[in-house]
């Protein structure tokens, strides 16, 4: 576990990071976390958590996808000194044979399809924050969890 999550670590402060993704990666989510980063700056710390929008270790609908994100972020709050958990999830994008993908020419690899910030001071609202206007979704990306669309 610990190797998963050195890793998947990124930030500024890569210590921190690994620590919480050792304590993330314990648990075989259904959404794979792709990356957990914290960085520091100002006296303020901030995690994010990247997490794949595609191939779930098992089916999930909407209701689940959001327990499973409520339940990261609640776990980044109980074990990292952070202020803010950012939480994004993507899904790969073909940028074509031959295309460049790094420097100043590159096309984007990936799409976030669903954003959500939460604050410490707001944990008691999470539910609440999830399930409003400050949480981005992509539409087509949503549709996919509605239960009509599960395999």
């Amino acid at each position: 576990m610990a190797a998963r999550a050195v890793g998947r670590a990124e930030g500024n402060d890569r210590a921190q990071a690994i620590a919480l993704g050792e304590t993330l990666l314990g648990t075989i989510w259904p959404v794979q976390i792709l990356k957990v980063r914290v960085d520091t700056a100002l006296g303020h710390r901030v995690a994010g958590l990247v997490l794949s929008g595609v191939k779930f270790h098992t089916s999930l609908d909407e209701a689940a996808f959001l327990a499973e994100v409520k339940s990261l972020i609640t776990l980044s709050f109980a074990r990292a000194p952070v202020e803010e958990v950012d939480l994004w999830v993507v899904v790969p994008l073909d940028a074509g044979q031959g295309a460049i993908v790094s420097g100043d020419l590159a096309q984007p690899t990936s799409r976030t399809v669903f954003t959500v910030t939460v604050r410490r001071a707001e944990l008691t609202r999470l539910d609440a924050i999830l399930h409003s206007d400050d949480v981005f979704w992509d539409a087509r990306w949503r549709a996919s969890l509605r239960p009509d669309h599960l395999r």
